[in-house]
């Protein structure tokens, strides 16, 4: 490590940290995390730094001179192999990122969500000049080349060892075989030794997450377990008496992982209202199929509207049907006081204890129709739920426990 930089860790109080993200406005959990991320280390008095890829819905940055040039998988051949490239860590990126390097200078470099439209070489690059790698894992990817743990609907290890050929031999992304053999391509030019000689911590925000990422064969030392955070929530807003008129909502993507089916199925034969919020490429025959006087299809909902849905309902339902890793629509449901009926899948246990819901089998919509009766029926103490959550998914409990991760001893009391 050069000297400068380990002398400036010891002298400045605060140290300057480089968040990355492949996209930079809320688009989903990984993009919400960068952003809230952002705004946690700058409300600490740090000096933060933006990388992304340029993107028609970015918010404006003082750093997107920076960023990666767009790249497309859908834009014909010539669109393909650049975006081929860039998963390899060719074309602008490297000149790009080494720019903001020289000229911000960080302490430590924070990535999230950086495959297929930026590229760990990200890691790589800053591991070289002696800069701190962290980096948070919100999907599977590093085990699985297709993110989600599935095979044809049913979830999946095959690739956590091995050669990783399950990808192209099943064409697991998106049924593409291009898609899969880039996805393969991928695994094998950023395979385990790279990435965890690259990285300092991966950040697992479940349990389930970090038991995987060492099934798979990380080194347990590297994974640190730190669940994501919701901002702003305050536990005391629970006493308005919003809560519980009688409905129940999903907050999320229609995909068939996610198991809306299922949970319509279930409300269906339940007789419960429900209140389905996201959008997706379900979203149309879903609604279709099973839209009624009782089930209702909100389509895309804003951040305040969401909150709204959530506060009002009786419960709210996670029905995944893949390994999730650390909802932000379970934290932020519990934070607003509401109940949650969970899928036994992936993090969602860790995050519904029996005074804050109710765990049901994934993919039974029997076993979902029972805790759909049973939750609604219950009486629920959600101004406990509420507190109990803000306690748990704190910013300042997150920042703590970040800056530990980071090394900032200098801070810490």
């Amino acid at each position: 490590m050069p000297h400068s930089h380990s002398d400036h860790m010891a002298h400045s109080k605060k140290i300057k940290v480089l968040v990355v993200n492949k996209f930079y406005y809320r688009r989903g959990g990984d993009c919400t995390y960068t952003l809230n991320l952002e705004q946690l280390l700058r409300d600490n008095g740090h000096e933060v730094a933006v990388f992304a890829m340029q993107y028609p819905e970015n918010i404006s940055s003082a750093y997107s001179g920076y960023f990666a040039t767009e790249v497309n998988f859908g834009n014909g051949v010539i669109g393909k192999l650049k975006a081929l490239g860039r998963t390899m860590g060719l074309g602008g990126i490297k000149r790009q990122f080494a720019r903001l390097l020289s000229d911000f200078n960080p302490d430590v470099v924070h990535l999230n969500n950086i495959h297929s439209y930026l590229s760990p070489v990200l890691a790589a690059m800053a591991h070289s000049r002696g800069i701190k790698v962290v980096w948070t894992l919100h999907d599977y990817k590093l085990a699985c080349p297709s993110y989600s743990c599935l095979c044809q609907g049913r979830t999946c290890e095959k690739c956590f060892t091995g050669m990783k050929t399950g990808v192209v031999q099943h064409r697991c992304m998106k049924g593409s075989l291009i898609a899969s053999i880039t996805a393969w391509a991928e695994a094998m030019r950023w395979n385990r030794n790279t990435l965890q000689r690259n990285t300092d911590t991966f950040i697992c925000p479940s349990q389930f997450m970090a038991e995987a990422m060492a099934r798979a064969g990380f080194s347990r030392d590297k994974l640190v377990t730190l669940n994501n955070f919701m901002p702003g929530h305050n536990a005391t807003q629970q006493t308005d008496g919003t809560g519980n008129k009688g409905y129940c909502c999903y907050v999320g993507r229609l995909s068939p992982e996610k198991g809306v089916e299922t949970l319509l199925k279930a409300a269906g034969e339940a007789g419960i209202e429900l209140r389905v919020a996201g959008g997706g490429p379900m979203h149309d025959e879903l609604a279709s199929r099973y839209g009624s006087n009782r089930i209702t299809f909100l389509g895309m909902q804003g951040r305040d509207n969401v909150e709204q849905l959530l506060r009002g309902a009786a419960v709210s339902v996670m029905p995944s049907e893949c390994y999730e890793n650390n909802p932000l629509s379970v934290i932020e449901s519990l934070c607003l006081g509401t109940p949650v009926v969970g899928a036994r899948i992936g993090g969602i246990p860790e995050l519904i204890s029996t005074a804050d819901g109710l765990l049901f089998e994934s993919g039974n919509s029997n076993s979902l129709k029972q805790a759909l009766l049973t939750a609604t029926q219950t009486s629920w103490d959600r101004n406990g739920i509420a507190q109990r959550a803000s306690l748990r998914f704190n910013p300042d409990t997150h920042y703590r426990q970040l800056v530990k991760i980071y090394g900032e001893h200098s801070t810490l009391t």
